[in-house]
Parts: structure tokens; sequence; C-alpha cells
């Protein structure tokens, strides 16, 4: 007995370093929750899945895909339950319909409104995106970028799936295809105009227009002393811009970090929402000299950055892009996939209000019922189970099933 209860103890301790030991890797990840940016990422992750949907449908013949189609899709977006489900819950951007012997989705009139309407900002935002690619490869060291790493982020920084035939042959004078390597995998984009007008920061730009040196902004609370000091201690070394080289500086030195928080700084600049996946970001490690452990120098800086770990995925935000959970200044294309989201909301609300008037018709007819077996049969009062007949949304448990299923905390 006492080997028994000797060796049950040898696994609890063993278990509890486990525990100790996790509990310290993930530690590094800790930071206050900011629940304005928390909220922020939850509007953007429901456009994101939705968004990913429209895409696929656009991509099928005459812009129609079978729900079945949709619903191998689905893993790919790691979403939850029945694809017609999901689908009927957005009626003001998805059609559903039934058509030879099974269901069909295509996007609504309003959403084709807005497809157009999306183009016709990217056409417009040409030049702009044209800008942003070029700072882009010229943060680089060698002006280079595979395309299959930029293929990762050219969302994020707003570029067309389409961009290397939609933009690439129109400025010849700034960009060319080469694939040095010779396998189909090393194809690059490369820079071959430098245009010192571009190799500007956006902390330098602000420098500029307010006549002082340039410095970060921290946007931290005053209570934060410690970290307050941190920061001023850091903003006073010199600025070093992003489109320096940086061969000439020392690695793990004061000056090749300053270095490594000025490009990410103006990185998260170029994006749509000011924000981008760690992970992503981690892929461009040799391109643009970054830490082996990005995420211990991201939580060094928590007036410059937040990060978070919303929907499973690390995520850094730039925190001055943000005004509470609003962006400070909007995209022109972020303007457009606004209105997306608030064709969403507005779907949502119809789908809400729909199942509210099921659950109250059927509530109703439960009580005429039971009125009729009131003598010979004592009517239990109408509990929650009186919901799921109907899948209502009343029913606690069913709720929580709802949202689980439409803000379930894994992004696509």
């Amino acid at each position: 007995m006492m080997k028994i209860q000797s060796g049950k103890m040898s696994i609890d301790i063993r278990v509890q370093n486990l525990n100790f030991r996790l509990l310290r890797r993930f530690s590094l990840w800790s930071m206050k929750k900011d629940p304005d940016l928390e909220a922020a990422l939850t509007r953007n992750r429901r456009w994101i899945v939705n968004n990913q949907i429209k895409n696929i449908i656009l991509s099928c013949p005459d812009h129609v895909a079978s729900v079945n189609f949709l619903q191998k899709k689905f893993k790919t977006l790691d979403l939850q339950g029945k694809a017609l489900n999901w689908l009927k819950k957005y009626p003001c951007c998805f059609e559903v319909y039934f058509k030879d012997d099974e269901y069909h989705c295509r996007l609504t009139k309003k959403m084709m409104f807005l497809v157009q309407e999306e183009e016709s900002v990217k056409e417009m935002q040409e030049p702009v995106l044209v800008e942003r690619l070029a700072k882009l490869l010229m943060m680089v060291s060698n002006h280079r970028l595979n395309v299959s790493k930029l293929s990762e982020i050219k969302r994020t920084l707003g570029l067309p799936d389409d961009y290397l035939i939609r933009i690439i042959p129109k400025h010849l004078d700034m960009f060319r295809v080469v694939n040095y390597g010779g396998r189909k995998n090393s194809m690059e984009i490369e820079l071959i105009k430098w245009d010192p007008e571009l190799a500007v920061s956006t902390i330098e730009k602000r420098s500029q227009n307010q006549g002082c040196n340039p410095s970060f902004t921290c946007s931290l609370p005053s209570t934060w002393v410690k970290s307050w000091e941190k920061f001023r201690d850091f903003d006073s070394l010199p600025y070093i811009s992003p489109y320096m080289d940086p061969g000439h500086l020392l690695n793990g030195s004061k000056e090749s970090e300053k270095r490594t928080i000025c490009l990410l700084h103006e990185f998260l600049s170029l994006t749509l929402w000011k924000k981008a996946s760690i992970m992503k970001l981690g892929h461009f490690k040799r391109e643009f000299h970054l830490p082996e452990k990005l995420n211990v120098l991201l939580l060094k800086h928590p007036g410059i950055f937040y990060v978070t770990n919303k929907y499973q995925i690390y995520t850094v935000l730039l925190r001055e892009g943000y005004n509470g959970p609003e962006l400070v200044e909007k995209d022109p294309l972020v303007v457009v996939k606004d209105k997306f989201g608030e064709l969403m909301q507005e779907g949502l609300h119809e789908y809400n209000r729909r199942h509210h008037m099921l659950n109250l018709e059927k509530r109703r007819k439960k009580g005429i019922t039971a009125m009729k077996q009131e003598k010979n049969d004592p009517v239990h009062e109408l509990c929650d189970e009186d919901d799921d007949d109907v899948g209502g949304i009343f029913d606690p448990e069913e709720r929580k099933r709802f949202y689980k299923i439409l803000f379930e905390d894994k992004a696509p």
C-alpha cells in the first residue's frame, strides 16, 4: 500500500512540475486585457469569416456554390455546425435556394453591390497600394520577397488577390518578378527603383509635421509607472529608420532592438487594421532581421504594441492606431468592409427577430394546449426545454451554443 501511495505521490509531483513549466512558458504571453481592443478583434473576426465565404462563392462558376461544397470548405475555415444554418444567419448577405435536389447559395443584390464598390475602391487605391508594396520591399535587406510569403499578408496590406497581374505589369519601372532559385516556389518580387521620398516612416513624417525629433507614442495609463519608465528609457535612444540597412548593427544590442521596433511599427502602420498575426510575422524573420523570440520582444513594449491570444491566434496591434475599439484613420478599403459588417449585423438582427417570433408562437401554442389539459393534467411551468424544439435562442444553453458556433474562439 505504501509503495502505491509513494508511486502516486511521485506522479503528482511530476504533473505539478509539468504544469509549472507550462505556466512559466505561457506566462511569457501574458498581457493585461484591453476590452476595447478585444472588442475590435471580435468585430473584425466576424467580418473575416463571412468575407472568406464571399470569396469562395465569387470563385465559383456564375458566382453560385452548392451548400454541400461550402460545407466541405468549413473545415478550412475552422467553423462548426452546418453550413446551411450558418448561411441562414446572414440573409442580407447570402441567398439560399433549393434547386436540382440540393441547396445552393449566391450573394444577395446588396452584397453584390458592395463587391462592385470594393472593386471600384481598389482601382482608385492602386497608387497607394503600389507605394505600400514598395515601402514593404524597401524594408527588406535585399529588396526582394518570396511571392508565396507575400501572399500570406497581401490581404493584411489591402493588396488584391490578383496583384501579380493587376499591379506588377503596370509598374515595371518599380517591380519585377524574378526566380533566382529556378524552382517554382522560389519566385520573388524585386524592387528595382529606390524612391527616397517613400523611405520615410510614419513616425518620421509625424515628427516633421510637429517640428520635433522622431519618437514613439505610449498608450498606457499613467498608473503603469514602471512601464512608463522603461518606455522613456527606450524612447531616449536615437530613432533608427526601418528603411536603413541594419547590417552594421550588433545583434542583441539596444540599437538593434530599436531598429526592430521601428520596423514593426512601420509594418503595422502599412496594414489596413494596424494589426498582424505574430505567427505570420515570424515567417519574415530572415527578411526583416527579426529576433527568434519575437513574442518576448513585443511584450517588452506594451505602450506601443498590444498582444492578444483572441481566437487562439497570437496577434499584435498597434496601440496608437486605435481610439477605443475604433481605428483612428480608416483606409477607404476598410470603410467598404465596414459596410459589409453592417450588412452582416442587419442580417443577424433579422435572424434573431425571426427566431424570437417563432419562440413567442411556440409559447402561445403551449399555453393554449395547457389550458385545455388543465382539468385532467396539471400543467408544468414553461421551461427552457420548450425552446429546444425550434432551436430557440432564448434558452440559455441554446444561446451559448448559438454564439459558440457564431463566434467560436478559433481564427479562420
